[in-house]
């Protein structure tokens, strides 16, 4: 049994990293909020990782950027950074990971179940985030979603796409390592 915590937990520690790193890999748009690879690699720990393991990938990346290790999307670190008009959606990293891995076996199984878990992980996270982005920026609801979540859309179906596809290829590799 230690031997399986010891490997979850390294594998927690790799998904924190591959976020950090992902977050980095961004396009700027218009307005405050890049796109960026975060949000695939949260997906992938996710369904990697089962909701426990993959939520406290995310806590660990979310508790670092907040003591100031500058691993949010262009290198930003600190609470100023979680405290933001985009901090939000970075909380919403975490019911993004517990969603993206919920113990269903039936929708894990299956290729639509996996988009369906991710669909509602990005609702969640746009949910947060959006939110937070009306309440510190002081913009209006509908703005908010012209600004961050419209432009999303597009990239965040390739995402969840790419993840469904991806998650149990990798799966197996993982169990067999």
């Amino acid at each position: 049994m230690k031997r399986t915590n010891t490997r979850q937990l390294v594998f927690c520690a790799l998904s924190a990293a591959l976020i950090a790193v992902f977050a980095q890999v961004q396009v700027p748009l218009p307005g405050l909020v890049p796109i960026s690879l975060a949000t695939f690699a949260v997906m992938m720990a996710g369904l990697l990782l089962g909701w426990k393991y993959g939520l406290l990938a995310v806590a660990v990346y979310v508790l670092l950027g907040a003591v100031g290790v500058p691993v949010f999307a262009g290198l930003k670190g600190g609470l100023g950074a979680l405290s933001g008009p985009t901090g939000g959606y970075i909380i919403g990293y975490l019911p993004y990971a517990a969603l993206a891995g919920l113990p269903n076996q039936k929708l894990q199984d299956s290729f639509w179940g996996r988009c369906g878990l991710l669909a509602l992980g990005t609702l969640a996270c746009y949910l947060l985030g959006t939110a937070w982005f009306v309440h510190a920026t002081g913009r209006t609801a509908a703005e908010s979603m012209a600004l961050c979540v419209l432009p999303f859309l597009p990239g965040d179906a390739a995402k969840m796409l790419l993840a469904s596809f991806l998650a149990p290829r990798l799966r197996k590799t993982i169990k067999n390592s």
